[in-house]
């Protein structure tokens, strides 16, 4: 009995066909511009602040109403609180340890971004959010960027 095996396709040859194949099924337009689009939202030399677990308080808003979020780096803390209102979304935040002169946050979506001095005692909000993806960058005066992890709010 006689056994047929495929013909051998040496490297070259592999090379080539894999080289054929891409060209005939090239990315899509949505996908390149979804990719620069999030590739222009990255912070060079930014550290990255961690989400911490956080208890709401007794006394503060309501648990059902309010969500409360906390990232840290080293020894900044950056908190926030989220507030659905009317279908978007208001953010309250606070930087410690308080903060020197000039230092700013942005709020930041996918489509836009929202910039705010922090006040003395730490302090910035923004309000009419839309629902969706959030990261927030702290930038204070002689540190590199801070920025949080992406989130997911919702209305």
């Amino acid at each position: 009995m006689t056994t047929r095996h495929p013909p051998a396709i040496d490297d070259e040859s592999l090379v080539a066909a894999l080289r054929l194949a891409a060209g005939r099924d090239p990315v899509p337009a949505h996908v390149l511009a979804e990719a620069r689009a999030a590739f222009a939202l990255r912070v060079p030399g930014a550290s990255t602040a961690a989400p911490v677990a956080t208890a709401v308080p007794a006394g503060v808003r309501s648990s059902e109403e309010a969500r409360l979020l906390r990232f840290t780096v080293g020894a900044l803390v950056v908190e926030l609180e989220i507030v659905p209102v009317d279908g978007l979304v208001d953010l309250a935040g606070q930087v410690s340890p308080l903060p020197e002169a000039g230092t700013t946050v942005e709020v930041r979506t996918p489509h836009l971004t929202e910039s705010r001095e922090v006040s003395a005692t730490g302090q910035f909000a923004v309000t009419g959010l839309p629902p969706g993806w959030f990261s927030v960058v702290c930038r204070r005066p002689g540190h590199g960027p801070v920025v949080t992890s992406w989130t997911r709010i919702r209305p």
